[in-house]
């Protein structure tokens, strides 16, 4: 490490100001903060350390990310090992030849086989966002001549994992450019924007173009077609259409995350590892995720009770919306992103129960988009700010009075 620290100073002056790389100096500074604390301090009498810092926060849900990303390799690759085996021919003929080429096995039973061959699915993809928007944060801090914030860190591994596997590389690149240029950099970068920078690549890649991103047909990296009792379809898509659904579902395989989704979002078992991660080192709010559960379980049972002869969504329990769709990956990893979320503590819970009403709206009262997670966070990030506002002004207006008396 020694070495290191060295080879980083040695090259320091090339980078900073007078140097020949001095308007590179941010890409430097990234390598050097990233590796290692910041030596600088405040020029007044005081300067305070803190344990945390935005490094070592985004480090900390990256780290809580960990399950679901394991997860999402060996739901991958398993779902399209089961396909296989019922009959289904597997898509991508590249991809093939390449896990053909290291001597995959085709054991549907085989742990190893599925973390193989669904991370020649997912960490192209991974790799692709990590690259593109990577690239996109460096020339934004290069022309504006500050730091490259750690916020892409996150981005970088939340956006993959609201993906199906079968997306195409280029619309990889294409959402995550959308999600950091127009969701983040043009309201000033990390710590700055309204929305949600991996919601907005999503939503982006949904509205333009749907047939990649939605439907039945994108889940698994199998084609089933003649294959009797295969089906690329969610569970959640299947209770949208279909009356009694989940009457021949179980219940722990959608908890475990067996089950055809979007790669990151199936497990929510992984899921509630990375929250418990998160609430242990205080870096995601149990207020929010609160409010995104009080809310669903609030609107899904009136929804149980009002009861509906056409639609379908309105019979199912709140225990099955909690394990099916982005519902458990939105409530832990996005809705309680401390930049486009609230501030106050009230906010947070009126924030929170806000998502977990509007998510059911939308999948119950819209069955043609079952999902609804996505939206309902975007749509609460707008009026987060709105919220912590009220709320401050109502501090406010409260202290007053005391004063006064």
């Amino acid at each position: 490490m020694k070495f290191l620290r060295k080879m980083l100073d040695s090259q320091a002056k090339l980078f900073q100001k007078g140097g020949k790389l001095e308007k590179l100096y941010p890409l430097y500074e990234a390598q050097d903060t990233f590796l290692y604390t910041p030596g600088e301090v405040t020029h007044g009498p005081s300067h305070v350390r803190d344990g945390i810092d935005l490094k070592r926060m985004m480090m900390t849900v990256v780290l809580a990310l960990f399950p679901a990303v394991f997860y999402a390799m060996y739901n991958t690759g398993h779902q399209i090992l089961k396909a296989v085996a019922m009959g289904a021919k597997p898509l991508d003929d590249w991809h093939i030849a390449l896990y053909n080429a290291i001597g995959g096995s085709y054991d549907v039973n085989s742990c190893v086989a599925s973390m193989c061959l669904g991370a020649l699915y997912f960490v192209p993809i991974f790799v692709v966002g990590f690259a593109t928007g990577g690239a996109a944060e460096a020339v934004f801090a290069t022309v504006r001549k500050h730091e490259i914030n750690e916020g892409f860190l996150v981005t970088g591994f939340l956006y993959p994992l609201t993906l199906p596997a079968t997306i195409p590389l280029w619309q990889v690149a294409l959402g995550i450019l959308f999600g950091v240029v127009i969701g983040k950099e043009i309201f000033g970068g990390t710590g700055m924007n309204v929305l949600n920078p991996a919601l907005t690549a999503r939503a982006f890649l949904f509205f333009a173009y749907p047939a990649e991103i939605s439907g039945d047909k994108v889940w698994i990296a199998a084609n089933g077609a003649g294959v009797d009792g295969f089906t690329g379809a969610t569970l959640l898509g299947q209770a949208a259409i279909e009356k009694g659904a989940l009457d021949h579902a179980n219940w722990m395989d959608a908890f475990l995350g067996n089950i055809p989704g979007s790669m990151g979002e199936t497990s929510t078992v992984a899921i509630l590892i990375g929250a418990v991660i998160l609430l242990v080192t205080k870096v995601g709010s149990w207020r929010t995720m609160l409010g995104v559960t009080v809310g669903t379980y609030v609107m899904s049972a009136v929804f149980n009770a009002s009861g509906s002869d056409t639609n379908p969504m309105f019979a199912v329990p709140f225990h099955w919306h909690v394990v099916l769709g982005g519902w458990a990956f939105g409530t832990v990893f996005m809705a309680t992103d401390p930049v486009s979320s609230a501030f106050t503590d009230l906010g947070k819970l009126i924030y929170g129960f806000g998502i977990g009403v509007m998510v059911m709206l939308v999948r119950v009262v819209n069955p043609a988009y079952p999902e609804g997670m996505m939206l309902s966070i975007l749509f609460m990030n707008m009026f987060a700010p709105l919220i912590d506002f009220y709320i401050m002004q109502a501090n406010i207006k409260r202290r007053e009075a005391r004063h006064v008396a």
